[in-house]
């Protein structure tokens, strides 16, 4: 599987038409303008492309820190500034499938036939309406049983990774929207993947269980994916009001360092409303805080992808509009 988008699969492209060009040296890739608005009538500027897919995992075994969410909109945020992004929900819920507006009823085929019946990665996916470029393999309920069906089956860890290799389709990006939980099908993703990205909420108990994942992570890459490695750290529900938001991610950047991305999601009616109309917070409400602070988000890990150093300076941090929009929160007013 390559990046190169002129080199056509077998399978037609469900979102026909030329890639957007790479963006030229020198362009200005560091930032989006604060008030910037993404829309159709003004297409945003192009993020720097890697040279082959990256496949991020993001995984962290306790519940409610926003994988899900996480996960949609770094993916809208990705596709929406010129790349192809496949999100691969994992979880049987499947609130990744619902954010995209993807159709996931027990009928529909979906990770679940390529896990247990070897279906074609290809023959599950679809494209998201509201956003050119990316697509999603939907979860089912029959997802839910997975586990028990996987153990009696050959290579039972690596049969996600077998059908992503074997997708012919042209991707920049495959994000894989894991369940609160270190089971079979986490195990399936860590080893299809090579960066992990852990969201992290700004919350009392933000390390706590972080111990074992990181165990799980090094044993993967002791025994299955060597390339494995825990790339990104993002705060999510960081709310500025507090002192113990600021004590936490204080806490987090000392523990991983580099790893943790400058930018910080904050807490906002917009992010959560966004899934119940089947959309992310980049199409929902492109100008809330929330969704820039995915697409700066987005644009970190695009530049860090290519080695160009991220102007942290310029981040969706604590700053007085992020404060503003969680006053305005608070009072029911977004």
């Amino acid at each position: 599987m390559r990046s190169d988008a002129n080199i056509a699969g077998p399978m037609a492209d469900p979102v026909p038409g030329p890639r957007p060009a790479d963006p030229q040296p020198g362009a200005d890739l560091g930032h989006l303008p604060t008030g910037e608005v993404v829309s159709r009538e003004t297409p945003p500027p192009p993020m720097p492309r890697p040279d082959k897919t990256r496949v991020m995992v993001v995984a962290n075994q306790k519940g409610g820190v926003g994988k899900t969410t996480t996960t949609v909109n770094l993916a809208a945020s990705l596709a929406l500034h010129g790349n192809r992004v496949l999100v691969i929900d994992l979880d049987p819920q499947g609130n990744a499938s619902t954010a995209l507006g993807i159709d996931h009823h027990a009928d529909v085929p979906s990770i679940y036939d390529v896990l247990v019946d070897s279906k074609a990665l290809s023959d599950v996916v679809q494209p998201v309406r509201d956003v050119e470029g990316l697509f999603c393999a939907p979860a089912t309920i029959d997802l839910a049983g997975a586990e028990i069906e996987l153990v009696s089956l050959v290579a039972r860890e690596s049969r996600l990774d077998r059908a992503i290799k074997a997708y012919e389709q042209p991707l920049d990006y495959i994000l894989i929207d894991c369940p609160p939980s270190l089971g079979l099908l986490t195990v399936n993703a860590l080893v299809a993947g090579a960066e992990v990205l852990i969201p992290i909420q700004c919350e009392y108990y933000a390390l706590e269980g972080l111990g074992q994942l990181l165990r799980n992570v090094e044993l993967v890459r002791g025994h299955l994916n060597p390339e494995l490695h825990v790339s990104t750290i993002l705060l999510t529900m960081y709310d500025g009001r507090t002192r113990l938001a600021s004590q936490v991610a204080d806490e987090v950047r000392s523990h991983f360092g580099h790893e943790v991305l400058r930018t910080s999601i904050p807490r906002s009616v917009r992010i959560s409303e966004a899934p119940s109309y089947g959309q992310t917070v980049l199409t929902y409400d492109p100008g809330s805080t929330g969704a820039l602070s995915y697409l700066e988000a987005a644009r970190e890990i695009a530049l860090r992808g290519v080695g160009v150093r991220y102007d942290g300076s310029k981040a969706h941090t604590v700053g007085r509009q992020q404060q503003q929009d969680q006053h305005s929160m608070s009072e029911g007013l977004q």
